[in-house]
Parts: C-alpha cells; structure tokens; sequence
C-alpha cells in the first residue's frame, strides 16, 4: 500500500522523470548497432568461426561475393573491375587479367575453368572484401559496387543477403509498429469498456519499449529478428497488466469515493496478480539465454528486461496518466463487446468428457505433427526474403548460368607441399556435386609457373601461414546433399592437414543445423521446468502445474503441428523461439483461472459451483488478453515481406488463439476429472472439502 499512496503522491514527478528518460532512450536506440547476419551467433570455438577470423587476419579478407557480368565485352569487363578495385573496403577481384593479359584469349584456360567462369552470354568474377560478412563497411561497399555495375551485374553471396535485409528492415520496422499499435488499439476499444483507455495503455507501454530499446545500447548490439519483435512482443505482452490495472482501478472506484485512495488499492493489487503473471513470461524469454546459438540470449534479454520494464511502467507511468484523465476516461466509457459468459461456463462443466476425448484425440497427431515441423524447418536464409529482391535475382543467375549453388572455401597449412594439394584438391573434385577446387596449384599452375606470378597474385590465394581455395558446389546451403558433401570435403582435408580448415556460408549452415537442433531440446526442457516450478510456488501445489502446463504444451503442439499438415517450411529459429515465447506467454490465462478456482474451491464451493464460477469470471479477461496479442502480432505477419518475422508473428498470433481457447474448454475439464487429486495435491484445499463433491 505504501507504493500505491507513493506512486499517486508523486505522479507528477514520475511523468517527468518518465518523459526525461525517452530522450536518453532516444539517443541510444540510435547508437545501438542492428546485425543482420544470422551466422555471427554462432559459437566462438567452431571451426568454422576460428576459420573466418583466420581468413581475416592473414589475408585481409573477410566478407566474400560473386559477381555475375551480362552481355559485356572483356575490355568493358576489365574496365569496371578496376572500378570495383577502388571501392572502399573491396581487398581484390579475382578474374581472368588478375593472373593473364587480355591479349591472351581466354580460350586457353583449360576448358574446365573457362566453363566455370563463362558463359555465351555471361563471366563471374570473386570479390573479396576486408571486412567482415555483415560490417557496415561491407554492406555500403556492396551498395557502390552494384551502383557501379550497372543493371546487367549481379552480386551474390551473404554480404548481398545481409544488405537486402536491412535495407528491407529498416523500410519495414516503423511499419510494423504502426500496425501493431494501430490493431492492439482497435481490439482494445471494442473489448475495453472505454473509448479512450486503449490510447492511455499505447502511450504508457510506448514510454516503456522506448526505455527499452533505448538500454539496449549497453548490449553494443542487437539483432535484427530482436529489433523487429521486441516493440511488438513487448505491447501484445505487458498490454495484460495494463487490463489489470484498469479493471482493479474501477472495482476500487466503486468502493472507495476518493480516485487517489482507489489507484493506491488498485496498485497494491495490481502488483501481486502482473508480479505472478509476469514471472512465468520473463522465464520463458530467460530461457532462451540458454541457447548456444546466441540470437537466443540476444532476443531473450532484450525481451526479459522488456516485460520487467513493462511492469514497472504498469504500476508508475499508467497510473500517473489515468488519474491525469480520470475524467475523460469515465466520459468515455461503453459497454464491451464480450457477451455473458454464464452459460458457456455450464455448459463446459455439464459436457466436460466430451473435452477429454477432444484432448486425447487432439494429443496424438499433433505431438507427431509438432515433432515433424521441427525436422522440416529451413536453414537457408535466402528463403526469408522476397523473390524480386537482388540478392535473390544474383543467386538465381549464379544456379542458372554457372550451376553454383553454394561456395565454401579451404584453408591449408602453407607447410603442405605443391604435390599432396594438388592431391587434395583430385580427391575433392570427385566429390559428388563439386564442379572444381580453384587454388594456386589448379588454375595458376596450368597457365605459368608460380614464381612467374606478381605478389599481388598470390596475395590472394596464399598467406605466411595457410593457402586458401575456393570450392564451388552444384548443391545448395543447408540442403541434405550439401551437408554430406561437407563431411567429406572435411574428411579428405584432415587426412592432408589436421589444422585445416573448411570455411563459408554453407559450412557455417551446417554447424548452424547442429548447434539449433541441440539448442531446441534445451530451451525447451528449461522453460518447462521452469515455469513448472513457478506454477508450483504461486499455486502450492504438485499436481496444478503438470495440468496447467499439458494443456499450454497441446496448445503449442497444435500451433506448431499445424505447419506439417499445410505443408509449410518455418525458418530454423521459430520454432524455437515460439515454443518458449507461447508457454510463457500464456501460461498467464490458466493461471489466472486456476487461481479463481482454488479461491473458490477453498471457500467450499464444491466442484461444479468452483470451476463454472472460475471460467465465467476469467473468459473476459483471458479473450481480452488473448485478442491482444493476437491483434499486434496478426497484422504485422500478414505485411512483412521477410519470412522469419511474419512466421513468427503468425505463430504467436495464432498461439494466442489456440492457448485461449484451450484454456477457456480443456483445463475446466482436467479439473472436473482431477479435482479430488487436486484438492489433495494442493495446499490450503484439502480441509475445505465438502461431501457433496462425492455426489457431484
């Protein structure tokens, strides 16, 4: 009670305090760096990751791109990679007069090298660059390369991946927010019972996800599956205790005739129910920290300290601003649009075994369903974007025109002779799907002795310490041949040299594939114990968080079961991230009525009386909460032209749903069936029993 009366004393303050802190948010969402490059999460200590570095340093290479040249003839070709040699950033271009004068017709490369870098109608040359695969550096030199080659070029590879990304994220963002806060607040007037309130709940958690975002500067970056969720999670979220305290707020008012002395009660309610609500949510994002693959950990924080930011917005800034417009708000009041609830109740309790069936029936083939969504996601993060973007245009020409699907590169030690790397890269090109080994012992060799060559030459293929080789394969990034292909790529290097290394998107993909399936059991069994222990502390029972987390479980099975039955393919981190997100998330609605019911069941209400009296006075609460989220994340997933963020806003839209509806037909009947267990299980319920429970 002493926060309440403080909180409505000093009101005033805290909207200042509150405003005055949105200008260093401000700032430090500015200052805070947005990485667009899904592999950077990976491990430190994976070969893959200690290979990249190494290219780097001994090379100065980092980043790495094909570019496709059409209908242009050699001299113009030349021209513009001379140009492409002074952008910033660029460290060289590998094409045919880096190792042979233009006079010499191009005709006497071996006919295998020519086919691989010609076309009729098309060449390809490698663009290395000094910077690493997502740097800003690297995706503004991509930008001047493509400004320079005009529209007959084409660049491939991750860095173009990255650029496309962002520039299509940075045109979406704001967009996404406009959506969610403009559905959240449509769903909130018509389900509210006040025109106005919706506008009061936006302007507080804005005030909220600014601060939020604002801290993420002490991070040094977030990524930018985190940046495009994180403002609509955390409204579609923390919008539930805002409801609470708007409800708490008006059956205080109804009491007490003094607005202050009702927003201090309503506060020290408030806080008890959103402090139990809220725990379980912030588990479930904690979860995610538990990731080897750090993107969890990234959006996990982000999301964690949102949700706390969200509570304490929820009982300072809110009831600051709801006294200021008390009157405006009461003015403003309507009836809501959710319908009595009293015969759904009854009906539920009368007909409670036909909810038992449909849990069992439903359990079955969506548990199947869920376990083969999770072996059908795609890794491929191309397939996020839109079919008309560059990036996706350039790997289209490079599969059509060169048959290159995915390149990876080699690094060997220098101490490994001439002989036994030309051996290498025999045994290499016989592996199924590789077109060719580019090195300095294959296509240099064929046309002049090494020593012949210009140190600027073998600048790019050899450094003191490693020589490094390209491969280019038939088979695509995270496809089941690519990843065979890349075990025995991997075998026949170690046999030549233990410390060698196999580098490249389609390496890292795989390592990626490892490292997430593993990540998924993790989280998952983490945030189930987790959240089953807070059930467990907050309902003093053994029994309630087994029922109240199967029901949650079927409800994701359901959502992500679903995609294996239409057909769909999820992006790698959904699944992940969406299990963990939906059981924290609304776990709250069962809770919410589990409470109701224990209260009752503990007052000696028998069975039927508790659980009817339970369900009719949380459906409001729990379909407000539940369109809610629905609503800021359902419009969003229908706009978004990037794959990963509108599959995982419509799960959570549609997890939402299905954890509503779950919770509202299928936990009443658990508790039908298990009450006598419950009551036993369950502290403070034992002793209130009744005997006409034996005749019910």
């Amino acid at each position: 009670m002493k926060l309440g009366r403080a909180v409505v004393r000093y009101r005033v303050p805290i909207l200042i305090v509150t405003i005055l802190l949105l200008i260093p948010s401000g700032l430090g969402m500015a200052a805070t760096r947005i990485n667009y490059d899904m592999l950077n999460y990976l491990p430190e200590d994976m070969d893959t990751v200690i290979g990249q570095n190494e290219l780097l340093e001994e090379f100065g290479k980092g980043a790495f791109s094909f570019l496709i040249v059409e209908d242009m003839p050699a001299r113009e070709v030349a021209a513009m990679k001379q140009k492409i040699e002074t952008v910033d950033h660029v460290e060289s271009v590998l094409w045919y007069d880096s190792i042979a004068d233009l006079s010499i017709p191009m005709e006497i490369l071996p006919d295998k090298y020519f086919q691989a870098f010609n076309t009729d109608h098309a060449t390809m040359m490698a663009v290395f660059f000094d910077t690493s695969t997502s740097s800003d550096d690297t995706m503004d030199a991509v930008r001047e390369i493509r400004a320079i080659a005009g529209k007959q070029c084409f660049v491939s590879g991750m860095s173009a991946l990255v650029t496309d990304l962002k520039d299509l994220c940075e045109k979406e963002e704001p967009i996404y927010v406009a959506i969610a806060v403009a559905c959240a607040c449509v769903a909130m007037m018509l389900f509210m019972d006040s025109w106005l309130i919706p506008f009061v709940f936006l302007v507080s958690i804005g005030m909220s996800i600014l601060i939020n975002l604002g801290s993420n500067y002490f991070l040094g970056e977030i990524s930018y599956i985190t940046k495009a969720l994180s403002a609509v999670l955390q409204l579609a979220v923390t919008m539930d205790y805002s409801i609470f305290l708007w409800h708490s707020y008006n059956e205080q008012r109804e009491i007490h005739g003094d607005k202050n002395e009702a927003m201090a009660c309503a506060i020290k309610e408030t806080i008890t129910s959103v402090v139990g609500s809220s725990v379980t949510t912030i588990a479930g994002f904690i979860a995610l920290c538990f990731m080897s693959f750090t993107l969890g950990r990234d959006l996990g924080i982000v999301m964690a300290k949102g949700v706390f930011l969200g509570v304490i917005g929820c009982v300072t800034t809110l009831p600051a601003l709801i006294l200021l417009l008390d009157k405006p708000l009461h003015k403003t009041r309507h009836r809501s649009l959710i319908p009595k609830v009293e015969g759904v109740s009854q009906g539920v309790t009368k007909i409670f075994p036909v909810f038992l069936v449909l849990f069992a029936v439903l359990l079955v083939p969506f548990s199947y369903g869920y376990t083969k969504t999770n072996d059908e996601v795609y890794y491929d993060l191309g397939q996020c974007l839109p079919e008309d973007m560059e990036y996706v245009i350039a790997n289209s020409k490079l599969s059509e025109e060169f048959n290159i699907a995915s390149s990876h590169m080699v690094l060997v030690s220098s101490e490994v002779s001439s002989q036994e790397i030309r051996g290498m890269i025999r045994e290499m090109e016989a592996v199924d799907g590789v077109k060719y080994v580019l090195g300095m012992e294959s296509i240099v060799g064929s046309l002049v002795p090494q020593e012949f060559l210009p140190d600027s030459v073998k600048g790019i293929l050899e450094s003191d310490r490693w020589k490094l080789m390209l491969i280019n394969s038939e088979y695509g990034t995270a496809s089941d041949e690519v990843n065979a292909q890349l075990d025995q790529l991997n075998a026949i290097l170690k046999e030549y040299d233990e410390g060698g290394m196999l580098i490249g998107e389609a390496p890292c993909t795989k390592d990626m594939i490892e490292t997430t399936d593993h990540d998924f059991q993790v989280v998952n069994m983490i945030s189930i114990i987790a959240i089953f222990l807070i059930i467990a502390v907050v309902e003093k029972s053994i029994t309630l968080p087994v029922i109240l987390v199967a029901v949650i479980e079927l409800a994701i099975f359901i959502n992500l079961g679903l995609p294996h039955f239409l057909g769909q393919s999820l992006p790698f981190i959904a699944p992940i991230c969406i299990s963990t997100i939906q059981l924290g998330a609304t776990v709250d609605y069962a809770i919410l009525m589990t409470t109701r019911y224990k209260a009752e069941r503990a007052g000696g209400q028998d069975k039927r009386h508790a659980i009817a009296k339970a369900l009719s006075s949380s459906i409001p609460s729990i379909i407000v909460s539940a369109i809610g989220l629905f609503a800021a994340t359902f419009g969003v997933a229908i706009y978004s032209d990037i794959d990963i963020i509108s599959s995982m806003c419509m799960l959570i839209a549609r997890g939402a749903i299905i954890s509503m509806l779950c919770v509202i037909f299928i936990l009443p009947a658990l508790f039908m069936l298990l009450d006598r267990v419950i009551c036993a299980t369950s502290f403070g319920m034992k002793t209130r029993q009744q005997h006409r429970d034996v005749q019910a």
